[in-house]
């Protein structure tokens, strides 16, 4: 059980279908859930195990990569950042876990556990509204990777990696080039040269290794002309 003013507290309480539950729904929400920490780089959830429960970034980034493309950097990624749930699919499927997920960064993750996840599902309508808008933007941003895996363009894949199919609650990216490289599939380097390149059109600005997006009309400009 968290403090009443902790971190992951208030990151629950505020969550959009808290405050219609039960309270006594909320106290074994507020009770339930758990936190679990990771250092850069390490597999903080494996392939192949056990599906725990529902998880969200409580503070850090996260990657969701599949094991068969670990070691291909063509591939492209999705990744969490503080705020985000993720892994509601495999919450909802009796399997074991269909991909690793890696800390970019160090990272502090909340698992709402498994039994409360289908108690929300069951007994909450406001818990199933968020489900399906979350489970439409993981499609979106699915579809999103496989298109980008079929285009060539670094400028492309890496545009869409800044757009707001990824990114809806930030413009201001607390990202450094190394892990949208990552990301992306591509090199620093040619994630570095790319994103000159966007700052010199006053599409983005640099500052410290993080990337702020500047104009997003010129960036879905920029999409439509690499893409």
């Amino acid at each position: 059980m968290f403090g009443p003013t902790s971190c992951a507290e208030r990151f629950i309480t505020s969550q959009p279908w808290f405050a219609s539950l039960p309270l006594e729904l909320q106290e074994q929400v507020r009770t339930g859930v758990y936190a679990t920490e990771g250092a850069k780089g390490e597999v903080m959830l494996p392939a192949g195990t056990t599906v725990q429960g529902w998880h969200a970034v409580l503070s850090g980034l996260v990657m969701l990569r599949s094991p068969t493309a670990a070691k291909q950097r063509a591939s492209a990624f999705i990744g969490i950042t503080d705020g985000e749930w993720f892994g509601e699919g495999s919450a909802m499927k009796p399997e074991p876990r269909k991909y690793d997920v890696v800390a970019l960064r160090s990272t502090q993750m909340l698992c709402l556990p498994l039994d409360l996840f289908a108690t929300l599902r069951e007994t909450s309508l406001a818990f199933n509204q968020f489900l399906v808008q979350h489970l439409n933007l993981r499609l979106g941003q699915a579809m999103t990777i496989i298109e980008a895996g079929r285009m060539r363009s670094p400028e492309h894949r890496v545009a869409l990696y800044l757009s707001r199919i990824f990114w809806r609650s930030t413009r201001r990216l607390n990202l450094t080039q190394e892990e949208l490289g990552q990301l992306v599939g591509l090199s620093r380097q040619t994630v570095n040269r790319v994103l000159h390149s966007l700052e010199a059109n006053g599409i983005v600005s640099l500052d410290f290794g993080r990337v702020a997006i500047v104009d997003d009309e010129a960036l879905s400009a920029h999409l439509a002309a690499t893409g």
